[in-house]
């Protein structure tokens, strides 16, 4: 089994690949994958870069080049929930793309087109053991549930409540929905694991310096104790 593993920004995946046994790396797109092993199991980790279209080209190549058997997206993310403060965790158990808007075809809000799914389901199993290996990292709260993804950079505060009336979110970011979408086209096992960074819908908020290492120390240490599962 080979896990593909992605993180938008350096900060998100560096840590992650130096706890790795590196066998080769493959530059692809502007995109460097890791190759090798974390925690006894076979990975592929890879820094895909920030946005929708980015996230999308890099998922294919892990399903196309190294034909992955799951994708992992972990990173930082928006709060939109109420209860969700900066450090506690949000796994998603379904993804939208909030900036899909063909409402004058007579769609709903974040419906693609044609597309045979509103939103798109991350793999129940996965969903679970991400859950169970958050429960071990006693520094966060854990939340299942929505995130919704936009090629925006959400700062409004009503535009965040209104991610939450609308769509009924957890969180936010801006890759997530497309990793979904490209693993749902291709029948591939994911889930996406966020830490939130602040909140603008309870004024929450972490200065991104101070946040980013407990952002990073969460990441690792729910991967390690899902892979280990797995």
């Amino acid at each position: 089994m080979i896990i593909g593993i992605i993180g938008a920004m350096i900060e998100e995946v560096e840590p992650i690949i130096n706890e790795m046994s590196i066998e080769r790396k493959l530059s692809k797109a502007q995109m460097e994958f890791n190759l090798g092993k974390i925690w006894a199991h076979d990975v592929v980790v890879v820094k895909s870069g920030i946005g929708k279209v980015n996230a999308a080209v890099c998922a294919q190549i892990l399903i196309d080049e190294f034909n992955v058997d799951k994708v992992i997206n972990v990173g930082v993310a928006g709060g939109v929930g109420k209860d969700v403060l900066p450090g506690d965790v949000v796994i998603a158990d379904s993804l939208v793309q909030h900036d899909c808007d063909s409402t004058a075809f007579g769609e709903r809000k974040g419906q693609i087109p044609r597309m045979d799914t509103f939103d798109f389901k991350c793999h129940d199993e996965l969903v679970l053991k991400a859950k169970a290996a958050c429960e071990k990292v006693s520094e966060c709260k854990c939340f299942v549930g929505r995130i919704v993804t936009g090629d925006q950079f959400i700062a409004d505060r009503e535009k965040i409540i209104w991610l939450s009336e609308e769509f009924g979110a957890l969180a936010c970011e801006m890759e997530g929905g497309s990793i979904a979408q490209v693993c749902h086209l291709n029948n591939v096992p994911f889930v996406i694991i966020r830490s939130a960074s602040d909140n603008a819908n309870n004024g929450a908020h972490i200065e991104y310096e101070k946040f980013k290492p407990i952002a990073v120390k969460n990441s690792i240490g729910i991967l390690k104790n899902m892979i280990e599962t797995m």
